[in-house]
């Protein structure tokens, strides 16, 4: 099967690379990440004028529609880079999921500002009880004067430090675990009785932590959609996440193999030895294991089994990735975990992306039930 590049794919590569090469080292990483909210903001203003914010979004509102393949070559550059801008978690989860569900009085007084970079959102749906990416939802909305009042606890916002809005998912009706009954509301990030605490995940990425204690929406605040929709988001989130964790692995492995091309030990090179040579060939196995998975995901994009796909592929790669990032942070010692090298800041990242929305476990369990 052909798994070349067609024009169009190969610009956005270079496009983002060059986004990479001009902007990121190791010692920028850090500084960027120091800033508010965890990443650049003008960074992140670079990627609007670029049209990668944008790119996720549907053709008919200003975006390309990127396909799988166009999402998962911009962020396998993405993760070679290490690049902080949370764009899976602001363009391809959240910004995506409000313009295919928001009304249309709604989205325009938004929709610009997500396509530049000028606005930012962020999914608040994870609560304390839920496990795995499961349906658990205890937060309420009830009708009130004309409007939604909203109240409960959001702990997991990912990405959700300075955003400008957070779409909330809240229970209409039913129990907890019911799948139905969830609906989907933009909450402002000024809002009258909304509270953010901001807190730092194990990458240095900011998530929020929303307290919503009689929040009144608009009745026009209320998205078209429910879990199914929030799922249907995840899956292109999840492809995403993964082609970001094979450009971490790609990039930590380069950077060993560097290493240990060159550091002497016991008055000869590291990879010289060949339990050393056996110990990298494992791991250049389990990059091209991770590769062909993520392919398969590619090609049934448009075959019926897109969502079994990722999800197998997101079972692999969370764990292959860090098995890989264990060996890489061993081969370097001591100085392997520390802020000084791209290996831990690789390895944290690496953590994050194979641990949410879900563990490897709970996607195995996944894509099992979807393939019975």
């Amino acid at each position: 099967m052909n798994f070349d590049l067609n024009e169009d794919e190969e610009m956005l590569k270079a496009l983002t690379e060059r986004f990479v090469a001009n902007t990121y080292d190791h010692t920028t990483r850090r500084i960027f990440q120091a800033e508010p909210g965890g990443f650049s903001g003008k960074n992140w203003a670079l990627l609007g004028e670029l049209g990668l914010i944008a790119a996720p979004f549907p053709e008919e509102v200003g975006g390309l529609s990127l396909d799988a393949t166009g999402i998962a070559t911009i962020f396998e550059a993405l993760g070679r880079g290490m690049v902080v801008e949370p764009l899976a978690e602001a363009s391809v989860l959240a910004g995506r999921l409000f313009a295919l569900t928001a009304p249309e009085a709604l989205s325009n007084p938004w929709l610009e500002g997500l396509l530049s970079g000028e606005k930012r959102l962020a999914l608040a749906h994870a609560e304390g009880a839920a496990r795995d990416s499961s349906p658990w939802v205890e937060t309420s909305a009830h009708e009130q004067d004309g409007a939604y009042r909203l109240d409960g606890s959001k702990p997991y916002c990912v990405s959700g430090g300075g955003a400008d809005g957070y779409i909330v998912s809240a229970r209409l009706a039913g129990a907890p675990d019911d799948p139905q009954g969830i609906a989907l509301f933009l909450v402002p990030a000024n809002a009258a009785g909304l509270a953010r605490r901001e807190w730092p995940m194990a990458d240095g990425s900011i998530a929020a932590a929303l307290t919503l204690e009689g929040v009144l929406v608009p009745k026009d605040h209320r998205l078209d959609g429910g879990i199914s929709e929030i799922d249907e988001a995840q899956q292109f989130a999840n492809l995403a996440r993964c082609a970001e964790a094979l450009g971490v692995m790609e990039r930590m492995f380069q950077d060993t193999l560097d290493y240990v091309r060159t550091r002497d030990q016991f008055g000869a090179a590291l990879g010289s030895f060949q339990a050393i040579q056996h110990r990298m060939v494992a791991q250049y196995a389990a990059i091209e294991q991770s590769r062909a998975l993520l392919n398969l995901a590619l090609v049934s994009h448009e075959a019926g089994s897109f969502a079994e796909a990722v999800s197998g592929a997101r079972a692999w790669i969370s764990e292959a990735s860090i098995a890989l990032a264990h060996e890489m942070v061993q081969f370097h010692g001591g100085m392997g975990v520390t802020d000084e090298l791209a290996i831990g800041a690789g390895h944290k990242r690496l953590l994050v992306l194979s641990r949410w929305p879900e563990g490897p476990r709970a996607a195995l369990d996944r894509y099992a039930a979807r393939m019975n």
